[in-house]
């Protein structure tokens, strides 16, 4: 099993880096800025998960909305910080310590500014990435500067997580299918997950409502389906992926919600 692929795979919205692409995809002539209005969060939250492989524990994973940001193009931002570290045995044969970080738009919920911090073994990367939504361009940095055409309304890796928490799902219906533009590693993406149904589930934080997604993932790297991958989101304003569990070619990993801190509303565990 290719272990980096795996676990990081997980940390950041589940499976989001696996996501099945759609490349060459037409880019369009750019759109005003949207304006998008949610309540499902807000600066200050914070989550935790623990990531487990089998019966061991494999990694922590949080992510974190600051409570204080900076102006980007002249415009309000949110500055979300998503961090993976080993932890346990898997420390002492792979060691990952990564951190994932965007700048978005407070009413667009778009990003201007996403960074990567990649520490995976002896694997090391650092990347920026630098949106430009009115001429719909993004600029990678990394050693130089290059410049990609990008679909409006394009998302990074992380703010996708957060844009996907904003969607109406009150009136989806079972196998009904989602798609997000994302660009990542130089390319578009158009990321899809389909919509189960509800479920409740049972973690150590207590029983949940859940809406049930399986993403589409890419099949051969490390998973033998493309839906491989299921995720529980709490059925709340919140949305938050409460469990994100894989099967992979060897094995399983699983995602659990252990800490939340400053949700937008009370998570409801249903035997309370």
């Amino acid at each position: 099993m290719n272990l980096r692929l795996a676990v990081i795979g997980i940390l950041v919205f589940g499976v989001v880096m696996a996501f099945k692409p759609h490349r060459n995809m037409e880019v369009k002539k750019a759109d005003p800025l949207r304006k998008i209005k949610q309540n499902a969060f807000k600066k200050g939250e914070f989550l935790r998960y623990d990531v487990s492989y089998g019966y061991f524990d494999a990694a922590e994973a949080t992510l974190e909305i600051k409570k204080s940001s900076q102006k980007n193009n002249g415009r309000n931002t949110m500055h979300i910080v998503g961090k993976g570290k080993s932890r346990g045995a898997l420390s002492f044969f792979f060691r990952v310590d990564d951190r994932y970080e965007t700048y978005i738009d407070e009413e667009a919920l778009l990003p201007w500014e996403f960074i990567r911090h990649v520490r995976e073994g002896s694997y090391e990367l650092d990347r920026n990435i630098k949106f430009n939504h009115y001429t719909n361009k993004a600029t990678v940095e990394q050693n130089d500067k290059r410049h990609y055409p990008v679909e409006p309304n394009t998302q990074d890796l992380l703010s996708a997580f957060y844009y996907a928490r904003t969607l109406d799902l009150q009136n989806a219906k079972p196998n009904e299918e989602f798609m997000v533009n994302t660009f990542f590693d130089r390319e578009m993406y158009q990321l899809k997950f389909k919509f189960l149904g509800k479920d409740k589930l049972k973690t150590k934080l207590g029983t949940f409502d859940c809406l049930k997604f399986r993403p589409l993932v890419e099949v051969g790297r490390v998973f033998k389906e493309e839906e491989d991958v299921t995720i529980w989101i709490s059925n709340d304003v919140n949305k938050v992926p409460i469990r994100v569990q894989s099967d992979l070619l060897v094995g399983s990993i699983v995602m659990e919600l252990v800490e939340h801190k400053n949700l937008a509303a009370p998570l409801k565990n249903v035997n309370e």
